[in-house]
């Protein structure tokens, strides 16, 4: 591989030992490239105009009746390779349990199995995880023997070397090596399909379209009404948007560019522009991570660009180990899954209900899917059971933050949400089964020790635990 830069050699050198395969090296050094050249992977707001309109699931599926036969030329793909550390876990986040005992991976692998049964079809699934979730989710799904053999349903992330920030050379600690290396983000995916071999096997078996989401949105079902938009559109790629709110106003948002569409991170926004970035009127569609994508035209675009497709540099500043504010700083050269609708000159977005969009990246999500204000759907889904929207939860960081704190605050059982409009918790609070919320409540301890909140109806009321 010619580099323009000398210091690339030690990077390839370096990926070449571990194993890393070669469509992902020259995908890495389009990025290294690209922060040698002194590319921010910022994006002005003077540089992109706002995507005004777009079509709705609504309005698309209406007096359509899709045909499931669709299915057999599908395949799904869930991203399951974080850990889902900010929530104090060491395994992969896909086995957290998240409502009757069941966590993402049973719903997702009842989710596909109930497909294939329904229709007949032998929908194509498999999970792309990292070096940290492949060991302990191919353990998971052998529990699930007719969705296939674990080894066949994994598709493996690549790694990338981290870069020093001064030197610009890959770092080095030797207090523990495996910290010179991080993901390179979800737009590994399109490399890694054809290096892997997939994406031929699939363009052979007749397979035209692929369903991409994170596995921790379980909203993120495939819905045949999409799927028959879709295929019909004739459109290569194909990004799920919902409308932003006031709590979406940090995420990254869809604009335009000339005729091309493009995705807009926080990371990519310059602090000057972050007033227009946070402005969800001008601004108004967020990337669910719900994409649709040909399985020809992707082919195609990664044979014509050597591999890999020219998606913009995520910049991420870091330390080189996260624990340690003082140890060196460091890039992580990231690229993400959805910036390829810029790729794609024809690609479309659509409009979908916020249900197909209910990630957990907090302890509060997690104890709203929890409660009654969500129930489980024939077809394995996780759906509101209420029309005025998910609960807003704000729960204490100080108690609450990780997983195994909201496990203890719920040993007696979980509180009624369904009537809930907003829950703000603040101190170490015990709840139990017998706890009902109802409009707008707050409830204080003032007090270090937890604290066992009384059974009862709490309803429009603020309640301090004396």
């Amino acid at each position: 591989m010619e580099s323009k830069t000398p210091e690339f050699g030690e990077f390839e050198t370096r990926m070449r030992s571990a194993g890393v395969a070669e469509m992902a090296i020259r995908a890495f050094k389009h990025s290294y490239d690209s922060l040698r050249a002194g590319d921010t992977g910022l994006i002005p707001e003077q540089s992109i105009e706002p995507v005004d309109a777009l079509p709705a699931l609504e309005e698309v599926k209406a007096g359509r009746q899709p045909d499931p036969a669709l299915l057999s030329q599908a395949a799904v793909i869930k991203l399951n390779g974080g850990l889902g550390t900010s929530m104090g876990l060491e395994s992969a986040k896909s086995l957290l349990p998240v409502k009757n005992g069941l966590t993402f991976l049973d719903f997702i692998a009842r989710q596909i199995l109930f497909l294939r049964e329904k229709h007949g079809v032998p929908l194509s699934f498999v999970l792309m995880n990292s070096y940290s979730t492949s060991t302990d989710t191919r353990s998971f799904l052998a529990r699930y023997p007719k969705l296939g053999k674990p080894e066949e349903l994994e598709l493996m992330q690549s790694q990338a070397p981290k870069v020093d920030a001064k030197t610009l050379r890959p770092i080095s600690w030797p207090p523990n090596p495996k910290l010179e290396w991080c993901p390179p983000g979800h737009g590994d995916i399109y490399p890694s399909l054809l290096s892997s071999g997939l994406l031929e096997a699939w363009l052979k078996q007749g397979k035209k379209y692929l369903f991409v989401s994170n596995s921790d949105n379980l909203g993120a079902t495939l819905d045949l009404g999409v799927l028959d938009y879709f295929a019909n559109s004739g459109k290569p790629f194909l990004m799920e948007v919902a409308e932003r709110t006031a709590s979406d106003s940090k995420g990254g948002h869809l604009a335009r560019r000339g005729r091309r569409r493009l995705l807009r991170e926080s990371a990519q926004c310059p602090k000057s522009d972050q007033a227009s970035f946070q402005d969800i009127r001008r601004h108004r569609f967020f990337n669910t991570n719900n994409l649709w994508i040909r399985v020809d035209s992707l082919w195609e675009m990664l044979r014509e660009n050597g591999g890999f497709l020219l998606l913009p540099l995520i910049k991420n500043q870091k330390t080189v180990d996260p624990r340690d504010g003082a140890s060196p700083a460091v890039f992580q050269l990231e690229t993400a899954m959805g910036a390829a609708i810029q790729c794609f000159e024809d690609a479309g977005a659509l409009v979908v209900p916020r249900s197909r969009f209910a990630p957990v990246k907090t302890t509060s999500d997690l104890l709203a899917l929890r409660s009654d204000a969500y129930g489980i759907t024939e077809d394995w889904r996780i759906s509101l059971v209420r029309e005025a929207g998910p609960p807003a939860i704000l729960l204490d960081p100080g108690h609450f933050k990780l997983v195994d704190q909201l496990d203890v605050s719920l040993k007696d059982g979980v509180p009624s949400l369904r009537n809930c409009h907003r829950l703000e918790v603040k101190g170490p609070v015990l709840f139990n089964s017998a706890n009902i919320f109802q409009g707008d409540v707050s409830i204080t301890n003032p007090r270090s020790e937890p604290r066992p909140l009384p059974a009862g109806t709490y309803a429009n009321c603020s309640q301090t635990l004396e």
